[in-house]
């Protein structure tokens, strides 16, 4: 399962610092690199000596700096500010065609949790000493592991059927040197106590919302990489967040969320006070709107997304399914694995995942980073030119056809990172305005006679499950949908989720609008969360299928808000 995470919890769902990506520029490495590379060189000379020796050796420790403020109706719920450095390292005995990292096939499960998830806490200061002893420490110990599971891989293919895929372990990649200045966090503290004081405070009055809450985060990550192919890199970038949430209930429970998200790469990147107010003044009109809206019983026909909406079912439908180490692994569904060269969406269609995009349009894409976690430098990578299925993402761990990475082996700190998604764009050549597809939308139910169509305004997230032991299907998660009727009026209505199949669903895609959407977010997966865009225009399906939400079966409260007492 692969939810893009909402903001403050995120992935999957999906959601987001001064200058992310700077300019390069000349930097002294700190003492924490100079620690990694003699540490390195140290480790792999004196492994020279064992029988089994490794082939390849890498450090990566990532230093996190941040702040986070919260309130609650108006009052702070939160405040504190953290650092901490962690450590990942991949090593691997064998060769790049055969390695320790290989799947143990028909063992449960399909990867070795206490290998991907062991975290390796790094000294916040910068001795030399202290770092080299962790280093030492946790290399020995990922030694003694890889020999153990290099001879049970070497055992489990003797005793199976060959292996459908038949690349190698691991790409032979060209060593990158790299280095930036820091990014210096900026974190004014007691300037965002006050300011998420005031964007809960409108909530307080009304004894109908249950939970209103804001929370700022800023963060700053700065990224050390070595390695024994030579590499040595040095990153740093900054995030700077705003979510705010609150949700009401329906008289037959349905819980009713609706959320609103700001991300930027500066603290001067997300919005003025009066801009957030006034979100949130509309969040309270919709939770009011929904609270006496229709409950859509399951349906299939025709519907528009919008682009933000249009993002998350790209992310859901397509992207997590092309992530390479997915059509390796004899246990995912690899629904497009063979798909290569194929028209999977009409040819006004292209898509492209580019990590060094940090901005389209006024918005910055959270999704960018100059080198990935292996130390491959990021690209613009096609996957759909023209309707036609081109590229997947690819991390270091070939895939048959594909030998090399494109930049996108990425996982969250301390994980052992895999393909992954960065910036997902969508573009079409003969894009119409927002109300001539809402026309084509009217047109296409009168063809089918259906009374109304749907119209996906605004999304929470989504999830999707790749493997091939359930159905493989997704679920987008909305949370403003419309009921457009034949004659054109619209309706708001809830309690309802998108769900599908992916061939099915890309399938269906008639034709796109003018209006891109950007949904920033948090995707979870396999390598944990890593922050990722999609940036879509909204979109023409000519048949999507909802069910209802799940909902609870608690009655609103029963005792009337305290405050409420108090009114005359």
């Amino acid at each position: 399962m692969k939810p893009l995470f909402r903001y403050a919890v995120f992935l999957i769902a999906v959601i987001v610092a001064a200058p992310a990506l700077g300019n390069p520029q000349s930097a002294h490495p700190v003492p924490v690199l100079e620690a990694m590379k003699s540490e390195l060189a140290r480790s792999v000379r004196t492994f020279k000596s064992q029988p089994v020796p490794p082939y390849f050796l890498s450090y990566e420790i990532t230093e996190t700096q941040s702040g986070v403020v919260s309130s609650s109706f108006g009052k702070l719920t939160g405040s504190n500010e953290s650092r901490s450095r962690l450590l990942n390292i991949d090593l691997r005995v064998g060769d790049y065609a055969l390695d320790n990292t290989r799947q143990i096939r028909g063992a449960f499960p399909s990867f070795d949790f206490s290998d991907r998830f062991s975290l390796a806490q790094i000294p916040i200061e910068d001795n030399l000493d202290a770092v080299r002893s962790v280093l030492w420490y946790h290399t020995d110990k990922k030694y003694k592991h890889a020999v153990e599971q290099f001879t049970r891989i070497q055992t489990n293919i003797k005793v199976k059927v060959a292996q459908e895929d038949k690349s190698n372990d691991f790409s032979h990649e060209t060593p990158e040197k790299y280095f930036e200045q820091r990014v210096p966090l900026q974190f004014d503290r007691s300037a965002w106590e006050e300011k998420v004081r005031k964007y809960t405070a409108p909530f307080a009055p009304y004894g109908d919302i249950y939970q209103a809450s804001a929370a700022y985060y800023a963060s700053g990550e700065t990224r050390w990489f070595v390695s024994s192919e030579g590499a040595e890199i040095q990153t740093s970038q900054t995030i700077y967040r705003l979510f705010i949430s609150a949700f009401t209930k329906a008289a037959d429970g349905m819980e009713l969320p609706r959320y609103v998200s700001f991300a930027a790469f500066t603290p001067e990147g997300l919005p003025d006070d009066a801009a957030v107010l006034r979100e949130v003044l509309k969040m309270i009109s919709d939770l009011k709107a929904l609270r006496e809206a229709p409950v859509v019983d399951p349906y299939t026909g025709p519907a528009i997304l919008a682009g933000r909406a249009s993002g998350v079912f790209f992310h859901e439908v397509f992207g997590h399914r092309i992530e390479g180490h997915r059509q390796k692994d004899e246990d995912e569904g690899q629904t497009f694995k063979k798909k290569i060269g194929e028209k999977l969406l009409p040819e006004t269609f292209s898509v492209f995942f580019d990590p060094t995009m940090r901005r389209l349009g006024s918005t910055d894409l959270v999704g960018a980073y100059r080198y990935d976690n292996q130390g491959v430098k990021s690209r613009k990578v096609p996957v759909i030119e023209k309707g036609v299925f081109k590229n997947f993402l690819l991390s270091r761990t070939p895939i048959e056809g594909f030998a090399v990475s494109n930049g996108h082996g990425r996982g969250q700190p301390g994980l052992a990172p895999v393909a992954r998604q960065s910036n997902l764009i969508v573009e079409n050549s003969k894009a119409v305005s927002p109300a001539e597809l809402r026309k084509m939308l009217l047109d296409q139910l009168k063809k089918e006679n259906k009374p109304f169509g749907l119209l996906f305004e605004d999304i929470e997230g989504g999830f999707t499950i790749t493997g091939r032991f359930v159905p493989n299907a997704f679920n987008v998660l909305p949370i403003l949908v419309y009921r457009i009727y034949a004659d054109g009026r619209q309706e708001l209505v809830r309690g309802v989720d998108l769900i599908g199949t992916p061939l099915t669903a890309f399938s269906k895609i008639v034709a796109a609008d003018t209006q891109v959407g950007v949904f920033n977010g948090i995707c979870g997966a396999e390598s944990g969360g890593v922050p990722v865009a999609a940036a879509s225009p909204g979109v023409l399906i000519s048949q999507i299928e909802v069910q209802k939400k799940d909902k609870s079966k608690e009655r609103p409260p029963i005792l009337p808000a305290p405050f409420e007492e108090k009114k005359p």
